[in-house]
């Protein structure tokens, strides 16, 4: 990319970009949300058209060709495939149409089904999924969806494959998968784009890294030369303050006791817990352990047997009785099940605001942007314009709108799924900070995470799921990675770690 900048109705998004990137290496592209990433990488997979400069792509002989990518199908011609961020996958079709979707196999005129079939268990299998290909896509978790996209990439057998935060819904184990996937594809000579939020990935991986900042290059360093500190200081310009340990609430009062409960769509052994006033419980475990179902069961979501209560009393009915009674959850897929991505953050952040304060569908309109006004400072959303449609925020301010619609009504009780998924270092410290002083308010919370820094960084305590069921209980003080993953894989608790 030579010179490479875009520009939305005058206001710059990328300016000046110069880069390259060499067969057989792995380039990070790394920068908080609305740094320029995703306008960058739509550009390169032909999504979007620069304001100026070139593009040049190697042929198969290796010589560099000015290029024009006026879509996605441009981009493929050059042997370009990106995976993206927000999951794409074709819901109502099985796996295998949908990775060959565009370039089905055929024989005189008609669909190949089983040799369509047969080569996507082959891309399947390469990403670890022993799935049918006959599954279709919509009964599959947000973690398997996106191993899916990524053997649909790679099935594509392209010679620049881009990567936008290809972990964000992964398990530690998927995610060592993915990685050794990564070595086998810079080995074979593929020319890896790789963008994270994950800065332990990012220095294990990558040959070299790329920082942008304000839509500008502020740095790069090559593999040896740099830590994960150097990484955020050019990411934020400034360094990363460590949330000071929270003080023990066990003396406060429970307020949401979890009693016996299975879900009908996890029958597993019966799940029982409690979490005091101004406590945050994280649930660990790998993908399928069950901590989404849990959430979902809290919430009224899905149906279960047993009790939750909530300040002693029952709760009772579908997830908008609940939500009237203080429970709010924030879902693992913000795209598809929490945010209208048509509307403007000023609907999206006042839903719930609204519940309770219009009188006879009247909604009281100066309060209603005096809420917004504040909500949007206080979650630091960028760029700070109220009236601006969700879907054209990066993923970080997209998560920080559905949290800060909950924040807006200080809930009883705050659940949340994958809270920072495709959230910059920085972007986490500030939800981060604001989920603690909701819990110091006196709400209780129960957060899931596949990250375990998160997990050591956010929890007073853990509960870590396996398999269905609570494998173990751990408090902060006393947690470490080694001793959440050995209950995760169904070990046995260590001495002090209760079963």
């Amino acid at each position: 990319m030579r010179g490479v900048g875009r520009r939305y109705a005058g206001v710059t998004a990328l300016a000046a970009i110069d880069l390259e990137a060499h067969a057989g290496e792995v380039l990070a592209i790394v920068g908080e949300n609305g740094a320029g990433k995703s306008t960058l990488l739509k550009i390169l997979s032909g999504v979007v058209e620069p304001s100026e400069g070139t593009i040049e792509v190697a042929d198969r002989a290796g010589v560099l060709r000015a290029v024009r990518l006026d879509g996605v199908r441009d981009a493929s011609r050059a042997g370009i495939a990106l995976v993206h961020q927000e999951l794409n996958l074709a819901e109502n079709l099985d796996l295998a149409g949908s990775i060959f979707l565009g370039r089905e196999p055929s024989r005189f005129g008609v669909l190949d089904l089983r040799l369509m079939r047969r080569e996507a268990a082959k891309w399947l299998a390469r990403v670890g999924l022993e799935l049918d290909p006959s599954t279709l896509c919509e009964k599959l978790p947000i973690a398997h969806r996106q191993l899916v996209e990524i053997a649909k990439a790679l099935s594509t057998e392209a010679r620049v494959l881009i990567l936008d935060e290809p972990t964000s819904s992964l398990s530690a184990r998927e995610t060592e998968r993915l990685l050794a996937i990564i070595d086998e594809l810079r080995a074979a000579g593929v020319c890896i784009i790789f963008v994270s939020h994950h800065l332990d990935e990012v220095v294990r991986i990558a040959d070299r890294v790329v920082v942008l900042r304000d839509g500008r290059q502020t740095g790069e360093f090559l593999r040896g030369r740099y830590d994960r500190a150097s990484i955020e200081r050019a990411m934020v310009g400034r360094d990363i303050a460590r949330a000071a340990p929270r003080t023990s609430r066990a003396g406060e009062a429970v307020r949401l006791v979890v009693d016996s409960v299975v879900g009908t769509h996890h029958r597993r052994k019966p799940i029982s817990f409690d979490v005091r006033a101004g406590e945050i419980v994280g649930l660990a475990g790998l993908v399928g352990a069950g901590r989404t179902e849990v959430l979902e069961a809290i919430a009224g979501v899905v149906r279960h047997s047993g009790r939750v209560t909530l300040d002693g009393v029952a709760l009772e009915g579908d997830t908008a009785a609940r939500v009237r009674r203080g429970i709010a959850i924030v879902p693992e897929d913000r795209a598809r099940h929490g945010l209208f991505l048509e509307n403007p953050v000023s609907m999206n952040m006042s839903l719930a605001w609204l519940d309770r304060h219009s009188r006879a569908r009247l909604v009281p309109t100066a309060s209603e942007s005096s809420l917004v006004a504040a909500m949007v400072a206080r979650m630091q959303l960028r760029p700070p314009q109220p009236r601006r449609r969700v879907q054209t925020l990066s993923g970080g301010n997209q998560q920080k709108t559905v949290i800060g619609r909950w924040m807006a009504v200080d809930p009883a009780v705050l659940l949340l799924d994958e809270p920072t998924r495709g959230v910059d270092i920085g972007a986490r410290a500030e939800i981060h900070a604001e989920v603690r002083r909701l819990a110091d308010a006196g709400s209780a919370v129960v957060f899931a995470s596949s990250e375990l820094e998160e997990i050591l960084m956010l929890a007073d305590r853990i509960i870590v799921m396996h398999e269905g069921s609570i494998a173990g209980e751990i408090h902060a003080q006393d947690a470490t990675e080694v001793a959440i993953m050995r209950l995760a894989t169904g070990g046995a608790p260590s001495e002090g770690h209760n079963a």
